[in-house]
């Protein structure tokens, strides 16, 4: 029934207010004002039908409450007091903030009061956070996935390990590396034997990890100063190092590879090695068994006390040393093999 009063400009609601003796509106807006002069117009009626500038009012009022626009005029109520309305509460601050203080358009204030409250809710909306997706969790867990990947990647190539490995394999893929090994693994059985061990000093035992005392012992150096360490030492060097490389230096197989013009000028130069495997091999099976397992001495040049001592410290006696020249032997076939 206000809408009369909505459309019009607030300049013309305080001329209105103060033509009908409305009192203590100066703070109102607009809104306030003109539900302010809809209750006090209302409840004067009678007093303000007849008025010309209120026509439209009356008659905004008479269509939406379907009564007729003229009423009978008492006249007693000409000098009744005029009743002032209690101003209303104040409306939500969401209404002041959209209410538009120019009076220039009254209509586009209306159509603000009606679509702001939307878009406040869309971009309320719009800042609160949504739950993931799966998508989107599939797709942070691979990003991390590459992230560590390329991070072990990165860590694993500066540490130096394929350089270390390759370098380790090259080495190690020889028939001189295969022939160092099988004498190693035989001094690591003969050592124990000619070099004993005695007993050092012993680590307490921790009460927190539940260890008992461990007695330490360590090769007796003393052992050095006698022929007990060194007739069975020079026994396996004969036997197993100094003849074998030898033989395996002056009957070598790979010197006479080279063709037969070139082969004075440069004999001993093109070998693929200076001391032969196979060579090598054959001599250190040879006296292995001749010493080992026949017990032959060469006139008191090997001690028979000696023999029996690596025969009974090498792992299988004479025979793990025959195995052992064979693997060899296999290896350095295998080699020449390969290279031709």
């Amino acid at each position: 029934m206000a809408t009369w009063l909505h459309n019009q400009r607030k300049g013309d609601l305080v001329e209105l207010a103060e033509k009908v003796g409305l009192e203590n509106y100066e703070a109102f807006k607009k809104l306030e004002l003109a539900s302010a002069l809809d209750t006090f117009l209302a409840e004067n009626e009678a007093r303000f039908v007849s008025n010309p500038d209120l026509t439209g009012y009356f008659n905004s009022r008479s269509r939406a409450l379907g009564s007729p626009v003229k009423r009978e005029i008492r006249k007693d109520e000409d000098d009744a007091p005029l009743k002032v309305p209690r101003r209303r509460p104040v409306k939500s601050k969401l209404a002041e903030e959209i209410t538009p203080e120019s009076d220039e358009h009254p209509e586009a204030s209306s159509t603000a009061l009606i679509e702001t409250p939307g878009r406040s809710l869309s971009q309320v909306a719009a800042r609160i956070p949504l739950p993931a997706t799966p998508a989107d969790v599939a797709l942070a867990v691979d990003r991390s996935t590459q992230v560590v990947r390329q991070r072990v990647s990165s860590i694993y190539q500066e540490s130096g390990i394929t350089e270390v490995s390759h370098a380790t394999r090259a080495t190690l893929s020889t028939v001189t590396s295969i022939l160092f090994c099988v004498a190693a693994f035989e001094l690591w059985n003969i050592r124990p034997e000619i070099l004993a061990n005695t007993f050092a000093f012993t680590i307490p035992a921790i009460e927190f990890l539940g260890t008992p005392d461990y007695p330490v012992y360590v090769p007796d150096m003393f052992l050095l100063l006698t022929s007990s360490f060194w007739s069975p030492a020079w026994t396996w060097a004969v036997t197993s190092a100094i003849v074998p490389s030898f033989m395996g230096y002056y009957f070598n197989l790979s010197a006479n590879t080279s063709s037969s013009s070139s082969r004075r000028r440069s004999i001993g130069r093109n070998a693929d090695y200076v001391v032969d495997p196979l060579t090598f091999s054959i001599v250190k099976a040879v006296l292995s068994y001749v010493v080992y397992a026949e017990g032959v001495t060469f006139n008191g040049i090997l001690s028979e006390s000696s023999i029996l001592r690596l025969n009974k410290a090498v792992y299988g006696g004479y025979k793990g040393m025959l195995v052992g020249t064979a693997i060899t032997a296999l290896v350095s076939i295998y080699d020449a093999v390969l290279r031709k």
